[in-house]
């Protein structure tokens, strides 16, 4: 299956480079997360958290977003394609989420409970992080994997889970809930985006 797009050097090229640019990307969110974490914020005021006390599921949140990272890279290896879009808007994701926190920058909910990745905390004693709110991750890479994958099957093991996880960081009181309601909406921004490029780019090539 691999063969094929392996043999194409624009492939080769476009792969290759989508896979530098996203880990300058992951670098550069990296870097400004320490700078997202020094500096002072806005504590909205949220009408949902006031009405429950956080409930630690963090075992449940990391538990479904790693099983689907598995079956998301599982299936997505599977078609070139999708993995490469996958890569592309998952890197246009980490830039909005970097822009977004630069342009709105929240302090942490009162109440929340640390969400430490289990995984992490096994190998290693990474510094929690608190204000990478605007907008959630954790439910905008679960919402990219069903808006990329194919099979309907998977689309809504995705989609649920995305929504379960959604809920759970709320509850956690991790994210305000207007992060999490953004999250879709910039995640299928993303989409459309980096699929009308790669569009374009395929009628510029046949035009040719």
């Amino acid at each position: 299956m691999w063969k094929p797009f392996l043999s194409s050097s624009k492939f080769r090229v476009k792969f290759f480079l989508s896979l530098i640019i996203l880990s300058f990307s992951l670098f550069a969110y990296r870097n400004f997360l320490d700078f997202a974490e020094a500096r002072t914020g806005a504590a909205i005021p949220d009408p949902i958290l006031k009405l429950f006390e956080p409930i630690d599921l963090t075992w449940l949140i990391f538990g479904l977003i790693y099983l689907c990272l598995v079956v998301g890279i599982i299936a997505l290896i599977q078609n070139p394609e999708k993995l490469l879009l996958a890569f592309q808007v998952y890197t246009a994701i980490v830039i909005v989420r970097i822009i977004g926190m630069y342009l709105v920058p929240f302090e942490a909910p009162q109440k929340l409970i640390v969400l430490k990745d289990p995984f992490v905390e096994l190998f290693g004693s990474g510094e929690a992080l608190t204000k990478d709110l605007f907008f959630s991750g954790h439910t905008a890479t679960l919402f990219m994997l069903f808006l990329v994958v194919e099979s309907k099957r998977l689309k809504y093991i995705f989609l649920i889970s995305a929504v379960i996880v959604g809920v759970s960081i709320v509850l956690q009181h991790v994210h305000y809930v207007i992060d999490v309601f953004a999250a879709p909406f910039f995640t299928y921004v993303c989409f459309i985006f980096v699929s009308s490029l790669n569009l374009n780019k395929l009628k510029h090539v046949t035009s040719d």
